[in-house]
């Protein structure tokens, strides 16, 4: 069977991460490993995570030496992962029991290198709020696609191939990285398949960076501009694509 390495940073996560364990081992595919690197939490995080980790031995636990963000907490875990396919969770998102049973079945019998499922929001009790995305989407994602958000692609959807890539690294930015490693992954020429199942759900947090429209949309510009390189003019045009999407994304 198949080795699976789930990616998770963590900060100040004590009230949910518990949770987010628990989706995780309840799942019907069991042969995992789960890597989370801690950013420095103030709370009681990583001292939860290690009494977890002391009774499950497929949870590995690490800790930045100093707060770093995302991008480098991500990538602490990836580079001590060891398994066949690469999943990504946060540490307040939800799966649902078959997840990574159904999803590594779809890459395996379509050998596929990159695949996501559609996902639900959830308020920060748990409760559904009644939105679903990428549900809609039948075919593949390109990097043109993704540089114009055809897709939304929620971090905690994605599943990779490991061998399929050689670096599967984030960009080295506070927020969006999950965008950037996609687009990299995209450039070289691999597509993103979708599952339209629900198999996700994806935790609104009152103060959450990615609530805030203004920081999206600078992040957005800063990632055409900064990382992609893109000129002027096409990153206008993608960025028309991506605002008109942010208001009427399905």
């Amino acid at each position: 069977m198949k080795l699976i390495s789930i990616i998770t940073p963590s900060y100040n996560s004590s009230d949910l991460v518990t949770e987010t364990y628990n989706a995780i081992n309840s799942q019907s595919l069991s042969n995992f490993e789960w890597l989370i690197t801690d950013d420095c939490s103030s709370d009681s995080t990583l001292s939860l995570l290690q009494n977890l980790a002391s009774d499950d031995e497929r949870i590995k636990v690490y800790r930045n030496e100093v707060n770093s963000g995302a991008a480098i907490s991500r990538n602490n875990s990836l580079a001590h992962a060891s398994g066949d396919f690469i999943a990504f969770i946060d540490s307040d998102d939800l799966w649902l029991p078959e997840k990574l049973e159904k999803q590594v079945a779809f890459m395996e019998e379509n050998n596929i290198d990159f695949s996501f499922t559609a996902y639900e929001l959830i308020d920060e009790q748990g409760n559904l709020i009644g939105q679903k995305v990428d549900t809609h989407l039948t075919g593949p994602v390109t990097y043109e696609d993704m540089l114009r958000k055809k897709a939304t692609l929620g971090c905690s959807t994605v599943m990779l191939r490991r061998s399929a890539f050689e670096d599967i690294s984030m960009p080295l930015i506070r927020t969006g990285q999950d965008y950037g490693l996609w687009l990299k992954l995209l450039k070289t020429g691999a597509k993103a398949y979708p599952m339209p199942e629900v198999l996700t759900q994806y935790r609104i947090l009152p103060n959450s960076i990615s609530r805030n429209k203004v920081k999206k949309a600078k992040r957005q510009w800063q990632i055409y501009r900064e990382i992609e390189k893109l000129p002027l003019l096409k990153s206008a045009e993608c960025f028309c694509f991506y605002a008109w999407r942010a208001v009427f994304r399905k």
